[in-house]
């Protein structure tokens, strides 16, 4: 089973990777931390790649999730089984990263670079309300739809993500 999650910021990509992991018994990679040193530095492009290079060589099944189109994206969409498509709206992706914040505020959460604590702050919003869902990642998510249809899946809502976790996992999210 290969399983790849991308989306938009706050919509719960690393945590259903964790779920999907722990579930089927198989290996996750979070992007966030391929990209990221402690104290939010990026970490030079040809370790990134590596990482994912060894990655991909590593495990027959995987969940990765992160989108970072200039990581093997191509190969990790055409290598999936199943690729899910998280696009949550912009108040539901806000509120989601709020209750984030307010359980990791100042640590690490499990699926980032230890070192890499959590913040809020004006340009994040402005990523979650406007930037990182413009209209040329929304072009990006309807290539990807195209592309693999027999293998997207699209969640748009809470109650789609209960369903996709009972139907894959057999548990309700919260």
């Amino acid at each position: 089973m290969r399983i790849t999650i991308i989306g938009l910021t706050g919509s719960g990509k690393s945590t259903l990777a964790g779920r999907l992991s722990e579930a089927y018994g198989i290996p996750v990679l979070h992007m966030d931390t391929v990209q990221f040193l402690p104290g939010w530095r990026d970490r030079p492009i040809g370790e990134q790649l590596d990482m994912v290079r060894r990655f991909l060589d590593d495990h027959d099944s995987w969940v990765i999730d992160g989108n970072y189109t200039n990581l093997h994206y191509e190969e990790r969409l055409g290598k999936s089984d199943v690729i899910v498509i998280m696009l949550f709206n912009r108040f539901s992706r806000l509120l989601r990263v709020l209750r984030r914040l307010r359980v990791y505020r100042g640590r690490s959460r499990p699926s980032m670079t230890p070192g890499c604590d959590e913040r809020l702050d004006a340009d994040f919003v402005w990523w979650i309300l406007h930037r990182g869902c413009d209209a040329r990642r929304r072009r990006e998510y309807r290539r990807v739809m195209e592309r693999y249809a027999d293998r997207v899946v699209v969640l748009r809502t809470q109650r789609q993500l209960d369903r996709f976790v009972a139907e894959r996992i057999g548990v309700r999210t919260a």
